[in-house]
């Protein structure tokens, strides 16, 4: 898919970039006129799947699975449906100009797909890992190639995940047009693709071994993926300690501290939680999903003033965001704003007109236009 130009465009990133660190693009970004940030938000306009979300797949500290095939197209699906512009950490690098653009291709992704037999869903997903010279049709004629050689690997056996982790391990994709590849299993290696001809570590074809993760020094993205994995996993206190460790190495992390209240939240430290979600409005003051979270902490301990000033705040950031517009109508409900809360539960059904909460948003309109009608009789 093509991205529109930078200025504007707020880029996530799932997965570190594997070509240098995330402050370098993000610099780069900020210069053209767009943002970048860790993670995922209400915001985000494209996401970035980074190369190193398939390296560091594998076992996290805790023993928690993390980046398997499943759970990455998992992700995928989420943030397709969300309706974001996917792109490939290649992809991100040519529009910013860090990196060259290949050479002038014509092959439509259909025609790709019928003369390679390869599925759309492998070539889409294996595309959004660079495992072709193009991220994105028009594709090349080496593209073809390589995505017959793919077919062929994936109909004996392999998996996208493992085709996409040996390519990144192979040095340039174009190299490998003109060698044969061969799922491991044919070699005894089940968990290895070889390169017939290629350099040898053990018997003159091995090319990557893809069963060991990648292992270094904690970075920022290595401990905030280990904090996002913790966290999926339940474990509150561990990835509060994680969270806390990314914004010591990078205090102006507005989705580490975010995430870090969720935690706290989920812990039960309520103040201490309070304290991160204002952090992270006040490193971004945009952050909607900061102010209605904190919106929902002040409403749980009773404080509805200022719930009421941070959910109306959020509905100003975001006007197509219901949750806020829903508990605010729930909130002047309670105070007898009966009227209001009318006009907000109207609001909502113009966002939201199929979940559980429509209904009780409709369920909500018809109460008040019965007071209203026994009022006005």
């Amino acid at each position: 898919m093509t991205a529109p130009a930078v200025p504007g465009a707020v880029f996530g990133t799932i997965g570190a970039l594997a070509a240098f660190p995330l402050r370098l693009a993000a610099r780069e970004v900020e210069r053209q006129h767009g943002q970048l940030r860790r993670g995922v938000t209400r915001r985000t306009t494209h996401v970035v799947f980074g190369h190193a979300l398939l390296v560091k797949a594998g076992l996290t500290k805790a023993g928690l699975t993390k980046n398997n095939d499943s759970e990455i197209e998992r992700r995928l699906g989420t943030e397709r449906a969300a309706g974001r512009i996917l792109m490939s950490e290649n992809g991100f690098l040519r529009l910013l100009g860090l990196m060259k653009a290949p050479e002038a291709s014509s092959l439509s992704r259909q025609s790709l797909i019928d003369q390679s037999r390869l599925s759309g869903p492998d070539l889409d997903r294996l595309s959004l890992f660079d495992a072709f010279e193009h991220d994105g049709e028009p594709y090349s004629f080496r593209d073809l190639i390589l995505a017959r050689k793919y077919a062929g690997l994936i109909a004996g056996g392999a998996t996208w995940g493992a085709i996409a982790r040996s390519v990144h391990r192979s040095g340039p994709v174009a190299s490998l047009t003109a060698k044969s590849l061969n799922v491991g299993s044919q070699h005894g290696r089940p968990d290895e693709i070889y390169l017939e001809g290629g350099q040898s570590e053990l018997d003159g074809q091995l090319l990557f071994d893809l069963g060991a993760a990648a292992q270094g020094d904690d970075t920022l993205e290595d401990l905030f993926a280990e904090a996002e994995a913790a966290e999926e996993g339940g474990d509150h206190d561990g990835a509060t300690a994680l969270y806390q460790r990314c914004l010591a190495i990078d205090p102006t992390d507005a989705i580490a501290a975010f995430n870090r209240a969720n935690c706290l939240r989920g812990s039960g430290r309520v103040a201490e939680a309070a304290h991160d979600y204002a952090r992270a409005i006040k490193l971004d003051p945009a952050f909607v999903e900061a102010w209605f979270n904190l919106a929902g902490l002040m409403s749980e301990q009773g404080r509805d003033a200022s719930a009421r000033r941070h959910l109306q705040k959020a509905i100003a950031l975001d006007k197509t965001y219901a949750d806020p517009v829903f508990n605010l109508a729930r909130l002047e409900f309670d105070a007898g704003n009966l009227l209001e809360a009318r006009r907000l539960w109207m609001r909502y059904l113009e966002l939201d007109a199929e979940s559980e909460w429509a209904g009780v948003a409709a369920r909500g309109v018809q109460f008040v236009d019965i007071q209203l009608a026994k009022a006005a009789g």
